[in-house]
């Protein structure tokens, strides 16, 4: 059967999305990729007459549960269609099923998804990739408009702004949980925010990508960290091949965990190819039989934050050392100064120290 790829485009109002979704057609069509889009739900509903502010609540709710109805089946038929095509295929979705749930209640959402007879972990896992665009609204705020898209409710001022980046922020909770949920910074060269999807997609295709280092640094905690993603992470690595680093994550959320399988292999000193794959319990549990007796296992505590724009992960090792605290940049390129928070001393920068790799960190000593 022909390898498909579905991966979601989703972001805050302003992000950038339309922008990136011709980018990425252009892009992976000249590399042999047949690419579908499947056009954002809401926007069609809306120029339709769905009005998604009424105090109707009867209309809200039959109006969202057509939403999700018709998005899972748009996303069904563009699959099976993609299933007859003989080259590789990737099938993007401006949105996706979670983003729906960012604009309304827990409890609404919940009510939705069984009366359509499915469920969060289930839609979340119709996906192979979730790429989510920063709005301009948080740290490119010169950029932010409405005047691209008509059905956009908030406004350029500074109240539009909160609200703004209040959604963006819905949106990345819709989506955490998802193994690969990846947030694309703002940069003051829109282009690279666009490589830097490029470069997302082509890992979810595995294909070679450059090694490149994010920037880390050891910190101390001031203060508290504002609304943060907190995730329970335990690591542990098993035994491979030589110049292959294969790993096995346990990420939780509330008492809800996902298990992924991820490989790295390097292909040249300056080229590697990087897979993952989310896998059940009993899996997770059999694979940990292989693990290498060389090394810990590791268990850290993390925060994932936005701070004017820049995302953060903060790391705070539990073991095999209890007294590190790693703060690492996402997608912050090398001609960008690190918008670092007032509530983080920076220590010590550690980008590029192998010391500090979680490889290494892992080791008996």
């Amino acid at each position: 059967m022909n390898d498909i790829k579905k991966i979601v485009l989703t972001g805050g109002p302003c992000a950038g999305k339309t922008t990136a979704l011709v980018r990425i057609i252009e892009h992976f069509s000249s590399h042999g990729f047949k690419v579908f889009t499947i056009p954002e739900v809401p926007t069609l509903f809306t120029q339709a007459g769905m009005d998604y502010l009424t105090d109707n609540k009867r209309f809200f709710y039959e109006g969202e549960k057509a939403t999700l109805e018709i998005q899972m089946a748009l996303e069904d038929r563009f699959m099976r269609m993609a299933e007859q095509c003989p080259e590789p295929t990737i099938v993007v979705c401006d949105r996706g099923t979670m983003d729906i749930s960012a604009y309304m209640t827990p409890e609404l959402w919940d009510d939705i998804t069984k009366a359509v007879g499915t469920s969060t972990a289930e839609l979340r896992a119709r996906y192979d990739a979730v790429l989510h665009l920063v709005s301009a609204a948080d740290g490119a705020e010169q950029f932010y408009t409405t005047s691209n898209n008509a059905s956009r409710n908030e406004a350029a001022d500074e109240k539009g702004l909160q609200i703004a980046r209040m959604l963006d922020k819905k949106v990345i909770d819709a989506w955490t949980g998802h193994p690969h949920l990846r947030v694309i910074n703002n940069h003051v060269d829109f282009d690279k925010k666009l490589n830097r999807v490029l470069k997302e997609i082509s890992n979810v295709l595995a294909l070679p990508q450059p090694i490149q280092e994010e920037r880390k640094y050891i910190v101390e905690l001031k203060g508290d960290v504002p609304s943060p993603i907190i995730s329970d992470i335990t690591q542990t690595y098993l035994v491979a091949e030589p110049g292959c680093e294969v790993r096995l994550r346990r990420r939780g959320w509330d008492g809800k965990y996902v298990y992924v399988h991820t490989t790295k292999k390097r292909i040249s000193e300056r080229e590697q190819i990087e897979t993952e794959r989310q896998i059940n319990k009993n899996l997770y549990l059999s694979l940990l039989q292989q693990a290498d007796p060389y090394r810990q296992t590791i268990h850290k505590i993390r925060k994932s934050f936005i701070w004017k724009g820049q995302y953060f992960e903060l790391d705070d090792y539990k073991q095999p050392i209890d007294d590190l605290i790693i703060l690492e940049t996402k997608g912050i390129t090398e001609d960008e100064t690190v918008k670092f928070p007032p509530f983080l001393h920076v220590v010590k920068d550690i980008t590029g120290n192998d010391d500090y790799y979680n490889y290494n960190i892992a080791l008996k000593r």
